[in-house]
């Protein structure tokens, strides 16, 4: 007998090979036939939540697409916030879940479509005729709007017989958005006319740049441009010459790269959406600056800017890179200030500054003033020691700015902030899960709070046992949730709902067969070195429970405080 969950699994597993979940009712029979009748590798983890952060966090390290499953009712409503993140981060996954009988609710049953459908996820329900037809719909929905999907199992019809798994289509997956229109055109001539006359031109790119492919056309656009660039907290490492990058831009910049943007004349921005962070909330640019951007979008994502061209990124600076060969940059007049620029050459504004001065951060102090770790000086003594293959996956709270601005990578796929696009914590344990199925070749290393650590401390287990010893976690432990206290404490309201009691993370890691070590000061941190020395398969995963202190605010917070103040 092939059963409906049966034909879900087999058509599930042609186009996706990693499942997370946790097996309850509603899914017990879709997990036998994907266990027993097909190649896709399951992962179990302790918590629903996790089952879709985990997803979340395999597209994001690897760019293909993974399914959670978790059952009705309870385990669906656990999933929620964890789908409403990846709604808004527009990650593809399938969720697939049990659902109340055909006959109607039980009491147990909550209106499943619905709750879905109020965080902005589309739900598609299998019958007994339709089962594989539907899960390619799902699965094709996903892709092309890059959005969660929930594929729903009725529990009456999960084991039903419904005979031979009919062949089934490769779902389609859309095509790069050209660039096209009378339009459009005149607007990327006035941009190639505007970089080719620009005597600062930037260049910024997002995620839209990485997931177009476009780093090799940007790198282009800039070597032809002579432009300084600088990326998007999900878009770092985009372009190839990091010698005239300046890195993040938004609150994980540092301030001398940021002060060198806003001298910009003309700024072009790909596959970025120019959220109130990357902006710096509208003081990224100044008020000279002329900024064009490029994306997908249906229009413009900010006030600032004043040219728009939907379409692609790759195909958008490829195109720009082929006007400006057909006419050459001018060389500049020597006239007053300008002498010294034309005798550079004709674009001598990144040639002339110091982009690696201009990109350092703070080194901070070994100890803070109250006695606990600087978060600073650790972050960089941290960067030292990481092992070069490493995949960061970072979970929310006040702690993300330390490893933003301290840890380079080397690709934007190898930087996740899963929770931040619906400013949630609680979702770095099972972020590594994801992470460590998705790029088995790599160190999987998760930033994390104590607040969002403990909220999510089940899947400790699940992180251990998924990564093993390409597993090493950071707990940036401050005994308290650092943002709110930041924001309001300083604005006078009572700290202690704020504060959390010292906790013992290195024990925690202990009770599920991990090496778990409190730093206290930055010598001890040398267990970090001798730990990434050694080969994977010869050490254990390493929790490192850093007793940082509470009093050092990171630049992205002071932002906000101002902002908020």
């Amino acid at each position: 007998m092939s059963s409906v969950s049966a034909h879900v699994a087999r058509t599930l597993a042609q186009h996706i090979d990693a499942v997370f979940g946790v097996m309850g009712n509603g899914n017990a029979y879709f997990l036998d036939a994907l266990e027993t009748q097909t190649p896709a590798v399951f992962t179990a983890v302790r918590h629903e939540q996790g089952a879709v952060v985990a997803a979340d966090a395999h597209f994001r390290a690897s760019g293909r697409i993974a399914a959670g499953t978790a059952t009705y009712g309870a385990g669906f409503t656990n999933t929620l916030t964890a789908l409403a993140e990846s709604v808004q981060a527009r990650i593809p996954l399938v969720l697939v879940v049990g659902d109340e009988p055909t006959s109607g609710p039980r009491p147990w049953d909550v209106d499943q479509i619905a709750l879905a459908s109020a965080v902005g996820a589309r739900t598609y329900t299998v019958g007994r005729a339709d089962a594989a037809a539907t899960t390619i719909i799902a699965i094709e929905h996903a892709l092309t709007y890059r959005v969660p999907v929930v594929l729903a199992i009725p529990y009456d019809v999960a084991a039903s017989d419904a005979g031979d798994v009919p062949a089934a289509p490769t779902p389609r997956e859309p095509s790069a958005l050209a660039p096209s229109g009378a339009f459009t055109e005149r607007m990327l001539d006035e941009i190639a006319a505007a970089l080719r006359h620009a005597e600062r031109p930037f260049l910024l790119a997002g995620r839209g740049a990485w997931l177009a492919g476009a780093g090799a056309a940007l790198g282009a656009l800039a070597d032809a441009t002579g432009a300084l660039t600088a990326s998007t907290a999900l878009g770092r490492g985009v372009f190839p010459a990091a010698e005239y990058d300046l890195g993040v831009t938004g609150g994980f910049g540092a301030e001398g790269a940021m002060d060198l943007v806003r001298e910009a004349d003309i700024a072009v921005v790909f596959g970025a959406s120019l959220n109130q962070f990357t902006m710096r909330f509208g003081e990224l640019f100044a008020a000279g600056t002329r900024v064009f951007q490029i994306d997908v979008a249906p229009a413009a994502t900010h006030a600032h800017v004043g040219g728009f061209v939907r379409g692609d990124a790759r195909l958008a600076a490829e195109a720009l890179v082929k006007r400006l060969q057909r006419t050459p940059l001018p060389v500049p007049t020597p006239t007053g200030s300008g002498d010294a620029r034309a005798a550079q050459g004709a674009r001598p504004w990144r040639e002339g500054v110091d982009v690696a001065s201009a990109r350092a951060y703070d080194v901070g102090d070994g100890l803070a003033a109250d006695g606990r770790l600087d978060p600073r000086s650790a972050a960089r003594r941290i960067a030292e020691m990481l092992p070069e293959d490493r995949v960061v996956v970072s979970d929310g709270g006040h702690f993300i700015g330390w490893a933003n601005m301290y840890w380079p990578v080397a690709s934007p796929d190898r930087m996740m902030m899963v929770g931040t696009a619906f400013q949630a914590i609680g979702q770095g344990w099972p972020s590594m899960v994801g992470a460590a199925r998705a790029r088995e070749d790599s160190t999987i290393v998760l930033t994390s709070g104590d607040g969002g650590g403990l909220m999510a401390i089940a899947d400790l287990e699940s992180a251990v046992r998924s990564a093993r010893g390409r597993g090493c976690a950071i707990i940036w432990n401050d005994a308290a949730y650092g943002a709110e206290v930041h924001l309001y404490g300083l604005k006078g309201l009572a700290e202690q709902p704020m504060l959390i009691p010292q906790v013992d993370f290195a024990a925690f890691a202990a009770a599920v067969g991990a090496e778990g070590r409190v730093i206290r000061t930055l010598d001890d941190l040398d267990r970090l070195q001798q730990w990434a020395a050694a080969p994977a398969t010869e050490r254990p995963f390493l929790l490192l429970d850093l007793r940082i202190s509470p009093s050092v605010i990171a630049p992205y917070q002071q932002e906000i405080i101002r902002v908020n103040s």
